[in-house]
């Protein structure tokens, strides 16, 4: 049986397009594009965890300058066209491109905050695209708190933006019963 083929940006573009043409702009980003342009509908974050993304938005504001956005659609080349839930790329780089699409590229930095999320199952695939796609950090907030920073060669001990992330622990999964719950992927 032959591989399918990965889609284009202008194929994921086209994919998209026929997705979200009636979906209203706050449910637009609950949607993904899988590889071959197959859409994939996120869960509703819970209020912790929009409060944890709004927390890491407002850092990141403050520490960079107003040039982040939450749950912004990026073209990525091999996994698609995906949401990361916080991106900052410089004022040139938000230029050029229609808004109402996804970015072309995928930006400078992106955050995957995974509390109630089911994105920990593709979390890897999820680093490497946004990496490989042109990313210079990744930073994924784990259930429990822990931030951890990635780069093209790994794992790094602290962020190559020089970013700290001081959330508040009451929002993460510390030794209670939701640390527990089991992850089905």
């Amino acid at each position: 049986m032959a591989t399918p083929a990965l889609l284009d940006r202008y194929e994921l573009l086209a994919a998209w397009r026929r997705v979200t043409p009636n979906t209203e702009f706050v449910e637009r980003y609950r949607y993904e594009l899988d590889e071959l342009g197959e859409a994939v509908l996120n869960p509703s974050p819970s209020a912790r965890r929009q409060i944890v993304l709004t927390d890491v938005y407002c850092h990141l504001t403050e520490q960079m300058g107003h040039l982040a956005a939450m749950s912004v659609a990026v073209t990525t080349r091999s996994f698609g066209v995906r949401v990361p839930d916080v991106v900052w790329m410089p004022c040139d780089k938000w230029e050029g491109f229609d808004r109402d699409d996804p970015v072309p590229f995928v930006p400078d930095l992106c955050v995957e905050v995974l509390l109630d999320s089911d994105r920990i199952c593709d979390i890897d695939r999820r680093v490497a695209a946004y990496l490989e796609g042109g990313a210079a950090e990744v930073i994924i907030i784990r259930q429990r708190g822990e931030t951890e920073f990635w780069g093209g060669k790994g794992r790094r001990q602290a962020s190559f933006f020089g970013i700290t992330l001081p959330l508040d622990r009451m929002y993460f999964d510390v030794g209670g019963v939701a640390a527990d719950r089991p992850v089905r992927c």
